[in-house]
């Protein structure tokens, strides 16, 4: 796509004195009568796109209705909002019909035209979607992941030595989402006949819950085909053996077969990972939501209270916990790596249960402060950045699992203490940023997998280890949170310079690969096609460009895996055969 950035428009202020012409709300002014079909009705436009606007949320227009010959489609592929080109032109037209002036400045005609003309990138990230999963489809069917240059599938420690299919179950959902349904259904297919839990294999209970167990759920919310709820309880059953330890904090790794567990071989002192066991609320709620089985909610509320009674050094929580001694491991304190998601969880367990679940949100407001007190500072060149409490000290050192924080202090901005929210929103704000300029400081435009801010250097990697890029999510991932409470088209821009980079140094013919090192201009590609790509990243870009009505965040809540749960008390009216889903 030959993207044009998109030159700042709010909308046309119209001097006008009739206000029952104009229905308006507190979301957003409703034109139903302006219908503008013929593309070629451009020309007689051209001279009024001169102009200085103010943007709202965003003009929406009957069904059928066609502007610029977009049926209800903006250049990204929104299916609900129309492009800001063409929200500006329907301002006009509603000055014109008020018979106003609007006001008039100065917009570059020439960016305008060029973007409305890029009809053939609108399904850009479906495409992207498309290209990842063939390959998949043709090379590495049934395999866990992809390796898209040897073209052969691939698997990690994580998934176990069997072929589990990680890649069908978490990209299901997003297939659902962009309207891929052949594709679908050849997933469906797939698990029906082939997803086979009964096998003598050790995996990551934290990967396998959000990845599978997630991945089962929401395509079960989305679509209501039973099979991805029976699947879903079937694989948890195999997880519960994990939680026979002395405390009830389950081991890192289970045995599916015999039940078996133990914890990673580097963790600390035997310890279990924060991020790990502290990520298990949202599915196992559902699950027992479903089943009518309390067993899998009283295993999470018995984690959250063990963690309730613990003394936490400085109000922040170790990423270390021995489920043996209920003791915590190393004070390493992270909200990237390690931790990341405990936090996240916090959060949404209180949105998940229509924020009645107070509990979830004090521990997550009192994380906050924290954290806020002792892991966020702003660097010399005014980046607000979060360290990583180690060994007494803060690092200086963001990883790009923690850019995800910019979604979640935005997220968590309604309902915040002490009417914060403008604080978090701008908390976000400036996270984004700083992980926006570790995308702008390399040489494919792509981010690091973690950042340092010593000195002279900001948002920069330092160590060789440290500059890949494995397809990550998370920069994205909070783009699209900003964009969906702000509306910002600075969010939309970043998203696509992401997108473009992927595109141009990622894919490869058999699928996309992450990059060794994001400073070289010449990459090497690590042939791997994480599952997390087509779970997250895209689906993240997708939602980036679309309409607010798709996944509505008053009705769904995304888990660490970017799989939408609903909130409960819409959990029964929110199938597919509801328009409740959209």
């Amino acid at each position: 796509m030959n993207y044009i950035k998109r030159t700042w428009m709010p909308l046309p202020v119209c001097n006008h004195t009739n206000s029952s012409q104009v229905s308006t709300s507190s979301h957003h002014t409703q034109v139903t009568s302006v219908k503008f079909d013929e593309i070629s009705n451009l020309a007689s436009l051209q001279v009024s796109l001169n102009g200085i606007i103010h943007l709202d949320e965003g003009i929406r227009v009957m069904d059928g209705t066609s502007v610029m010959g977009y049926q209800m489609r903006d250049s990204f592929g929104s299916h609900k909002y129309l492009s800001y080109f063409a929200q500006f032109i329907l301002g006009l037209l509603r000055c014109n019909t008020m018979n106003s002036k609007a006001t008039l400045g100065v917009i570059d005609q020439t960016k305008i035209l060029s973007s409305l003309n890029n009809a053939d990138d609108i399904h850009k990230t479906s495409r992207m979607m498309k290209h990842a999963w063939d390959n998949y489809r043709i090379y590495g069917w049934g395999h866990n992941e992809l390796r898209p240059i040897a073209r052969k599938g691939h698997s990690t420690n994580i998934f176990g030595t069997s072929q589990m299919g990680a890649t069908i179950v978490d990209a299901l959902d997003t297939l659902y989402i962009m309207g891929l349904h052949d594709e679908f259904r050849d997933g469906q297919k797939w698990i029906e006949n082939n997803l086979d839990f009964s096998v003598n294999s050790e995996v990551s209970v934290f990967e396998v819950n959000i990845r599978f167990i997630g991945g089962l759920l929401a395509a079960y919310y989305l679509s209501g085909e039973e099979i991805f709820k029976i699947k879903a309880v079937q694989l948890a059953e195999k997880l519960l053996p994990a939680f026979n330890t002395p405390t009830g904090i389950p081991w890192a790794m289970v045995n599916l077969k015999s039940g078996v567990g133990r914890n990673w071989g580097w963790a600390s002192a035997g310890s279990s990972i924060l991020a790990e066991f502290g990520t298990l609320h949202m599915e196992f709620v559902h699950l027992s939501y479903l089943t009518g089985n309390p067993i899998y909610y009283k295993k999470v509320m018995h984690i959250r209270k063990l963690l309730q009674k613990m003394d936490r050094p400085n109000g922040l929580y170790p990423n270390y916990l021995n489920p043996r001694t209920g003791r915590w491991g190393q004070y390493h304190t992270s909200v990237g790596g390690l931790g990341d998601s405990f936090y996240e969880y916090l959060l949404k367990a209180w949105l998940m249960s229509d924020k009645t679940d107070h509990e979830a949100r004090k521990m997550y407001d009192d994380a906050v402060e924290a954290i806020e007190k002792h892991l966020i500072r702003k660097s010399r060149g005014g980046l607000t950045f979060i360290g990583e409490w180690k060994n007494g000290h803060l690092e200086k050192k963001m990883g790009h699992l923690a850019c995800f924080a910019g979604g979640m202090f935005v997220l968590g901005a309604d309902g915040s203490r002490m009417d914060k929210a403008g604080h978090y929103l701008e908390l976000g704000a400036e996270i984004a940023r700083t992980c926006h300029e570790s995308y702008d400081r390399t040489a494919l435009k792509l981010g690091p997998e973690s950042f340092k801010f010593d000195g002279a250097v900001e948002a920069v990697a330092v160590r060789q280890a440290e500059k890949y890029y494995i397809l990550r999510p998370e920069v994205i991932e909070t783009y699209w949170y900003l964009w969906r409470f702000t509306h910002d088209p600075r969010y939309r821009e970043w998203g696509w310079e992401a997108a473009l980079a992927i595109e141009k140094y990622c894919r490869v013919s058999g699928g996309f690969s992450g990059v060794k090192d994001v400073y070289s201009s010449t990459p090497t590609h690590d042939d791997v096609q994480q599952s997390f790509f087509l779970a997250e990243t895209l689906k993240y870009l997708y939602l980036l460009f679309s309409g607010d009505d798709l996944l509505p965040l008053d009705h769904w809540v995304f888990n660490t895996e970017a799989h939408p749960l609903p909130v409960l008390h819409l959990a029964n009216t929110t199938l597919s055969r509801n328009p409740a889903v959209r």
